[in-house]
């Protein structure tokens, strides 16, 4: 990857994003996708016998996925400053529509990724497969997996949705967050018995298993292009590094218009949401133009490259663990 200086000059590329109104939180326009989302599951509850079993599992991963993007976008306090009345908006999204743990994703992801952004000790994320993208000193000695990587790698895309509910469960149980565990419970009765009583078992089972081995894969391929492939970075190294700089070799943004945007759920602009987490995903296009143009004007490297190219350097990344 290119190496050049990055001066620390955040608060005046922040200034330009302030100036521009892109910082503004939207409660209007994210009440509309939150009710909207819950309308469309009222709709598609109440038409279940008309439903093809295929159909219904494909449109419920197009909700569940809106949903995801909604519950991630509430916790970063895009909608409304409160951070009590965040979460609490965001159970029905990610509890009883995905039987996920929001504490489990704030603290996973708000507060270590971001903070820790692809820092080996900190983050998480920069871990998986016994840290096959981080480098030599971290990586495991697994047989294993060094011999089948790109099979466990690219295999577990399509289980993401079973190891999100794992480790909600995980740590609600661990933390004896109860009352976050009844919501994540209540999500089996309501989403899955209600759909298993109308369709039957057969038909409910195809649902299920449509919706799962769609949805996993797309919030999966959505995900990864995020930060693996980028710079890693020692506890020690990372910390001497600015904010800017930080989220900026270790995130990569996608090129594309509004679809890929749609898509990926705002998460191709990665670069811009590191650096502006709390910056609405309906603004984020505008701040990434911003953010390119003031990267080109300073001489820093931004990287961005196709969906594609990024699934490619993950690979090539991938390969490096043996």
């Amino acid at each position: 990857m290119v190496r050049t200086p990055y001066p620390d000059n955040f608060d005046e590329l922040k200034r330009e994003v302030r100036e521009a109104g892109l910082l503004k939180r939207v409660p209007v326009r994210g009440t509309v996708e939150m009710v909207g989302i819950i309308i469309s599951l009222i709709i598609i509850f109440s038409t279940l016998q008309y439903w093809n079993p295929v159909l219904l599992g494909l449109a419920l991963t197009i909700i569940s996925t809106r949903a995801v993007f909604v519950s991630h976008d509430i916790l970063h306090l895009q909608y409304f400053k409160s951070k009590k009345l965040s979460f609490k908006l965001s159970y029905p999204f990610s509890a009883i529509i995905l039987s996920n743990s929001s504490s489990w994703w704030d603290y996973k992801h708000n507060i270590n990724h971001h903070t820790y952004c692809n820092i080996i000790e900190k983050d998480e994320d920069i871990r998986a497969l016994d840290g096959a993208f981080t480098n030599d000193k971290h990586r495991g000695d697994s047989e294993f997996l060094k011999k089948y990587k790109h099979i466990v790698f690219w295999g577990a895309m399509f289980f993401m949705n079973f190891a999100f509910i794992v480790q909600s469960y995980n740590f609600v149980i661990k933390r004896k967050l109860w009352g976050e565990l009844a919501l994540m419970l209540l999500h089996w009765p309501i989403i899955w018995g209600t759909i298993f009583y109308n369709l039957g078992f057969e038909n409910g089972l195809i649902t299920f298993l449509v919706f799962n081995f769609t949805v996993s894969p797309w919030l999966a391929f959505g995900f990864i292009t995020n930060h693996l492939g980028c710079d890693v970075f020692e506890e020690e190294e990372g910390k001497k590094l600015s904010w800017m700089e930080l989220q900026m070799r270790g995130s990569r943004s996608l090129t594309g218009g509004k679809f890929i945007h749609w898509f990926y759920g705002g998460l191709n602009t990665q670069i811009e949401h590191h650096l502006f987490p709390k910056a609405p995903r309906f603004n984020l296009l505008k701040v990434q133009e911003i953010t390119k143009n003031f990267a080109k004007r300073h001489n820093i490297f931004y990287f961005e490259t196709t969906p594609l190219q990024a699934y490619i350097q993950i690979n090539e990344a991938l390969k490096v663990y043996k």
